[in-house]
């Protein structure tokens, strides 16, 4: 069958590799786009932590007792504290006022914090901070032309007078909206002890733990989030997204299971003598019927094969051709399109299982036929 009607069968099997091809376009489409946001808005560390603010309202601040506190809790791994400030701050000829957020490493990492051009800052280099990217805009230079540079700034400490801090080197930049730098905490920087934190960031052993940890921070007064969460929120978008997506490939897988049923079908017709013969050699009924459904699902099983490369072929060139895009206008580059092994596998699997199913039909009538009436057909 597979060289006697050749370029009949190469459609049928371009067209199942088409259907396929747009569901995992599509489909891989939706989960490059959730990994690409979620690698954006967090970090590993991230995923495990708790953001504890203070409730004011009830008289409940954050303070250092209270964050040993929370260190004693079962399934607290670690707490950073980070104080956040009004400033004014000044690289080269440009003056502007802003946040400033005094806070260690671990904090930011914990945060979520991604610099996307430089670095963060060091442990051993106290000198260094972090800008948001909204800084590059106002100085109207790139993001990888601030690192590096020297800027100045002044904090206003409640209760203090403006400290001046100079000479500090732009280690790196982070995508924000927001006019906000990260320091660390200096020794020469007095903060009084009355000020209390603005936020906690607590790092749990592990995801099981962080209800419970979360509780016992709740029973305290404290207002208590995780970015968790919104990522919760995030993965149910896309994973409808993903659905309705998919269900816009599964319109064309259709109308390409229907032409194999029509190829399978005629197949039949056109071989009736050839069962015929077949069957008064010595043919049984369930050769017959084991030869059309190997047929068809061989058929199905290429069909899912070719669907898999141009999914993959046509989604890699769609992202090289975005991120060339991306490169030439000063974007970021990313990866549209994310393959999942276990989509992958299920894909193929269900060309396997549609080639199987399109074939049963006319293999029953096939094998059902009587060998005089089909010797008789031509």
């Amino acid at each position: 069958m597979f060289t006697a009607r050749r370029g009949r069968t190469i459609l049928t099997i371009l067209g199942m590799g088409i259907g396929f091809g747009v569901i995992l376009f599509l489909v891989s489409l939706g989960y490059g786009l959730q990994n690409a946001l979620i690698k954006t808005i967090t970090t590993a560390g991230a995923l495990t932590s708790l953001d504890v603010t203070p409730n004011e309202r009830e008289g409940h601040v954050l303070t250092p007792a209270v964050a040993e506190e929370i260190k004693r809790i079962d399934g607290v791994k670690n707490v950073e504290a980070s104080y956040d400030f009004g400033a004014r701050v000044k690289f080269g000829d440009t003056t502007s006022d802003a946040r400033v957020v005094v806070a260690s490493p671990a904090f930011l990492e914990l945060e979520g914090l991604k610099v996307t051009t430089g670095k963060t800052f060091s442990k051993d280099n106290s000198k260094e901070v972090v800008v948001s990217s909204v800084f590059a805009k106002m100085s109207e230079k790139k993001p990888e032309e601030l690192v590096g540079q020297k800027a100045s700034f002044s904090i206003f400490v409640p209760g203090q007078v403006a400290r001046e801090m100079s000479d500090y080197t732009i280690a790196g930049v982070t995508e924000s909206e927001e006019t906000v730098f990260y320091i660390t905490r200096q020794e020469d920087f007095h903060i009084p002890p009355e000020i209390a934190f603005a936020k906690l960031k607590v790092g749990c052993q592990s995801g099981e733990v962080m209800n419970s940890v979360r509780d016992a921070i709740s029973a305290k007064g404290f207002s208590v989030s995780s970015l968790s969460e919104t990522i919760s929120e995030v993965t149910k978008l896309f994973r409808i997204l993903n659905v309705t997506l998919g269900f816009f490939g599964i319109v064309t897988l259709v109308v390409s299971a229907i032409g194999m049923f029509n190829t399978m079908t005629v197949a039949l017709l056109e071989r009736t003598l050839e069962i015929g013969i077949m069957r008064s050699i010595g043919a049984s009924r369930r050769d017959i019927l084991l030869m059309f459904v190997i047929e068809s699902t061989l058929m199905g099983l290429c069909g899912g094969a070719i669907g898999l490369l141009l999914g993959v072929v046509s989604g890699q060139i769609v992202n090289l051709i975005f991120n060339a895009a991306a490169g030439y206008f000063g974007g970021r580059t990313i990866n549209l399109f994310a393959y999942p092994l276990w989509f992958l596998g299920m894909l193929l699997a269900s060309s396997i299982l549609i080639g199987f199913a399109t074939g049963i039909g006319p293999a029953k009538r096939a094998s059902g036929l009587d060998p005089l009436e089909a010797l008789k057909s031509r």
